[in-house]
Formats: C-alpha cells, structure tokens, sequence
C-alpha cells in the first residue's frame, strides 16, 4: 500500500437490505439498541433515534430464539412507520439462534470464538493436528447450513471476532494475539469462498486501540494473499464515554479509515446509542476530506514494518526520544502558563515572550532570536534558520521543519547535530502522509534525531478538536513514529489546559504512556442487566484520582473477562441486579447485589494496595 497519499481500499460490495456497502458505496455508520430485544416497542423507538440522527444499520442483540423471532415485530414496526434501514442481529453462542435470526434481519453478525467452540476456559489446551482438523470440519458442517439459510433469504452475515472471545482451541495454537484473531476470523472466510457465498463484512475489534489496529492490518494482509477483499466493520470495543471515548474511537478507528481501511463503522460510546452517530459522522467526514489530495512523493524506508511496527529508533535528547515515552508540548503564545497539574506539559513554546516566572518541572521553548541560555529554557529554530541552529550552543535545540524543508542541507545539519528534535510541521490536505514522508525519510538517511509532531488546528468545539487531533495522531503513534506531541488550537475558544489534556488523553489511548485511570467500558446491550451509565459515573467519581489504573465495567460476561484482559479490576454484570468483581481475569466475588457492587470494588482495589485517598 502507498503510505502516504490516500485512497479507499478497494472492497466487494456487499448486500445488507437495501443499503449495500463496500464497492464505491460511501462508508456507512451505524450503532447498535441497549433496550431488551423482546421489548418490540422500546427497540422500535430506539431504532428510530439512531435512524434518524445518521444509522444507517441498526443491530440488536439476540440472546436467545424467542429475541430472534422478535425481529420480526421489530421489523414490522419500523417499517409500518417507513423506516427501511436494515437491521442486524448479534448471535453469541448459539447457532440455532443466528439461523432464525437470519429469517427476520437483513444482516446477522456471528461470534466464531463461540458460535461452534466450546465455551472458553483460559485454560492451556493441546490439540493435535488431527484434532484440530477435527474442530475445522465442526464448524463447516455446523456454519454451512446457517450459510444456505442467509443465501436462501439474501441474508448477509457479519463475522465478528472480538478480542476477548477467542476459544480455547485458537488460544492453544496463537495465544491471545492479533495473529489468533486473524485466524479466528480465516478460518470462517474460507467456508465462505468455499461455499461461494459474498454477502460477508468482518469485524476485528479490541478496546486495547494497538490491538485492534495491528489486527485489522494482519487481516488485510492475510485476505489479500488468499485473494479476498471482503468489506471491513471498524470499531473500539469498550471505548468508554465521554472525552475518552471519542479520542480512543478516533484514535483506533481514524488510524485504519487514514490508511483508506473500512466500510462501516461504529464508535461505541457507553451513552446512548444515538450519540454515537454524530460523533461517527464527524469522524468519517473529517478522513474523506483527504481525497484527492495533492501527490506526496514519500520513499518507505526498508525497515519499517506496518503490521508489526516497532518504535523508530532514536538517541535520547533530554527526556525527548530513546526508549522514554512521548512529551507533551503546550504552545501558550499569548502569555497564558496556566496548567492542569495532573496534565502538565513537559515543555511549553513561548515563541516571542518568554516569561519571568518560569517553573523547574517545565522546559521553555522561545523563538532562537530571543534565547539568551536561561536555565531550563531552549532554542526553537525554523528550516530555514540551519547556519544559525549550527553555531548555536544549546544542549536540547528545537527545529520545527515540514516535509519539504527536510532536504540535503537540513539532513547534513541533523546528521552532525543528534541534539535537535525535530517538530515536524504541515498544511497538506493529508497531513498524516507528510508527517509519515518526514518518518521514513529520517529512517532511509540514518538519523536518529527524535521526531515530535505540530498538529494546528482552529476549533470552536471541543469534541471536533478531540476527534480530529486523535484521528491524525493515531497511525503516527501505532507506526512507533511519535516522541511527542504539540497540539495547537488557535483562538480562545477551547481553554489551553483543555487542548493539554486532549493531547494526553491521545497518548493514553495509543497505550503510549499513561495520565489517568484508564475505563473500559461496554456500551451496553439487551444483554446489560443494570443501570451502565449510572454505574460508570459512580466509579469514576470514587477512582479518577488513581493515576495508572484500568477498571473494566461491562454489561455482561460474553466479552467481559476477555475484552477486559489487560485491566487491573472488572466490574461485570452477572444476571439481572448482580455483579462480579474481577482482579486481573481471575473473578474474586460472584452475584454481589448491584447496590453494594461499587462499595465492594472500592474494597478490593484498597485491599490490593491499590487505592489512594484524594
């Protein structure tokens, strides 16, 4: 693929309804009902906000036979009202119930960790080769007739796999890696090829955004040696809500739409399920603003691997580069130092003013003409600016460059200068493909200088600085490009401390280095049996004062303990009015009454050590 100028990948097209997708079909946006399926009123109702503020699919849960025959009603109901959007049934765990379901939806996502498997044990199992042959043929013998149902009712399927419900039989062979989730997903798509049935979409998701993206990447890869080019679903799982929710949506989402992957995406907001389809819509418009955009004239570098990508390697500058995590770097270009203690910049541009009262936790970047030596303060050369940056004496020096200006006099300079960082800058249309060009050219001349990024932006809102700062960021840092980060937004609309902690939150969300408690939390379904939103305020209030934790919160088992693998606690809906509390994946409490269940996480974070006093 072409890293660095922008094209939509080229899928089948696929039949859902009267909605296709893929092919030159726009990329669609949907969400998906968290009121209880046999509650035909309540999921028509539902279905009509979602339709009516942008879905253009709606999926249901459907636990059980009884809520897939309820579909029809459903159906009946939007359609009676003339709402045509086609609906999409979420079958875990039973087969019986996707092949009715396929009766009554347009489209029927499946599970394949546990449509046929054995339900998980996080247990170390040993198949032989003819065992596993043996699982391989259950599957076709039990998925074929499903898919001669869905052929006979121009039904189309959606193989989803998630991160946290691979089985036990994939979990022998991979582990829990992206590589296990591919094949999960392989082993499905070629019953498919083989049974010549097309009308298929996949989806590949994590709440872990590195996970997910190196995922999608090794499926696209894979698909494309076996010859297939079925349509992509793109989504965070577990994603959260608010700020936190959109940026890690943008972040793992925007990063494969950049790279022209995906068909149809859903951002998974723990709100309700209306509100994610502006914020989806903001996202998916903002990425096609990139086409057709000018030729970037960008050189790969050899070593770079984009579905297994390590960190660039840099030499340390201060606390810039080497194995440390990314810097923050604010611009406060009108005075304004004030900081959000828990969001503190490491440096802060002054350009022209550099001001009296200066911290010691802080570095003070000025403009070169200005900077005199004070302690703790360094100079910020432009590309133009070389012969002046070369007789400069400074420690750590700045050079703020874009891709163009990176010529031979600029790499001769960086080659005997390994103290300047650069501040790569841009004003393309596809900013991501010059800041990728600047990467790769770094790599193909052999320097080692570390690299932060300038994104500039002029919002009046909040969330669209929010989704578009995390959008153009993300392949930046799951491509092991980013030493850090200036983000910028011109105006005062949008507080300077706010734009701070935007700018961590996205480095959070990349797994790059970490600023706050961390939530992974499910949007809820019919399968949720308790208040979700409620409860994810009330955890947040007593914890988002314990910096470096993540706290699971998830409507239901069927991809809790999975999705939720690398959080410290879980806090998992049971049944209806109980919880299970979680260290790690082990379930240290079972059924505990919903009233009591926060009281009793708070318990055992502080019997782990774990908790702080405010």
């Amino acid at each position: 693929m072409d890293y660095f100028n922008y094209s939509r990948r080229e899928a089948n097209e696929v039949y859902v309804g009267a909605t296709p997708m893929g092919g030159t079909n726009p990329i669609r946006i949907q969400s998906m009902t968290n009121t209880v399926t046999m509650d035909t009123e309540a999921c028509v109702e539902q279905a009509k906000r979602i339709i009516d503020a942008g879905g253009e699919y709606v999926r249901l849960t459907t636990q059980g036979v009884r809520e897939a025959e309820n579909l029809k009603n459903i159906n009946i109901g939007l359609r009676s009202q003339g709402y045509n959007t086609p609906l999409i049934a979420d079958v875990h765990f039973n087969p019986k119930v996707a092949e009715v379901a396929a009766l009554y939806a347009e489209g029927v996502r499946i599970n394949p960790g546990n449509y046929v498997d054995a339900a998980r044990t996080f247990k170390k199992l040993e198949y032989t080769d003819e065992e596993y042959a043996q699982e391989i043929q259950k599957i076709r013998d039990r998925f074929i007739p499903f898919l001669n149902i869905c052929k006979e009712n121009h039904t189309a399927i959606r193989i989803g796999v998630n991160h946290g419900s691979l089985s036990d039989r994939i979990m022998s062979r991979y582990g829990d890696t992206p590589e296990g989730m591919v094949e999960s997903c392989m082993e499905f798509l070629r019953i498919c090829v083989d049974e010549q049935f097309t009308d298929v979409v996949i989806s590949i998701k994590a709440s872990n955004t590195v996970v997910m993206v190196k995922t999608v990447r090794l499926l696209v890869e894979q698909m494309e040696k076996e010859g297939m080019a079925f349509p992509l679903h793109l989504g965070v799982t577990e994603a959260g809500d608010g700020e936190d929710g959109r940026i890690k949506s943008a972040l793992g989402i925007g990063a494969l739409l950049c790279d022209g992957l995906g068909d149809t995406i859903r951002v998974s907001l723990s709100e309700a399920p209306e509100a994610e389809i502006p914020v989806a819509r903001k996202l998916v418009d903002y990425v096609l603003q990139r086409e057709n955009h000018p030729y970037i004239p960008g050189a790969e570098a050899p070593e770079f691997n984009y579905t297994n990508p390590s960190r660039r390697k840099t030499t340390a500058v201060g606390n810039i580069g080497g194995e440390q995590v990314p810097v923050v770097i604010s611009a406060r270009l009108e005075d304004n130092m004030e900081v959000d203690e828990q969001f503190r910049p490491d440096y802060i541009y002054c350009g022209q003013h550099l001001p009296e009262a200066r911290r010691n936790d802080i570095g003070y970047i000025v403009d070169a003409n200005i900077w005199n030596g004070e302690k703790g303060t360094y100079p910020a050369f432009n590309y133009q600016q070389l012969v002046e940056l070369h007789h400069c004496n400074a420690e750590i020096k700045f050079l703020f460059t874009p891709y163009m200006g990176l010529n031979e006099e600029a790499t001769a300079c960086l080659r005997l200068h390994p103290e300047v960082v650069i501040i790569a800058q841009s004003n393309h249309p596809n900013r991501l493909g010059e800041f990728r060009g600047i990467a790769h050219q770094l790599m193909n001349q052999g320097l080692t200088n570390p690299l932060v990024f300038f994104q500039f932006y002029q919002e009046d809102n909040t969330e669209d600085l929010q989704i578009k700062s995390a959008t153009d960021m993300g392949a930046l840092i799951f491509d092991g490009f980013c030493d850090g980060i200036l983000l910028y937004n011109h105006g005062k609309a949008i507080a300077d401390t706010k734009v701070d902690e935007t700018a961590f939150g996205i480095l959070q969300a990349g797994r790059a280095r970490t600023s706050k408690t961390e939530y992974i939390s499910c949007p809820g379904c019919g399968r949720t049996l308790y208040d979700l939103e409620a409860t994810i305020a009330r955890i947040k209030a007593a914890t988002s004062h314990l910096k470096g934790l993540k706290i699971g919160i998830m409507g239901c088992i069927v991809n809790g303990p999975g999705e939720m693998a690398d959080a410290d606690y879980g806090y998992v809906g049971a049944g209806r009015g109980k919880i299970s509390l979680y260290k790690k994946k082990e379930c240290i409490e079972k059924n505990i009454p919903e009233e009591q269940a926060v009281e009793k996480l708070i318990e055992l974070i502080k019997a782990n050590g774990d908790y702080k006093e405010q």
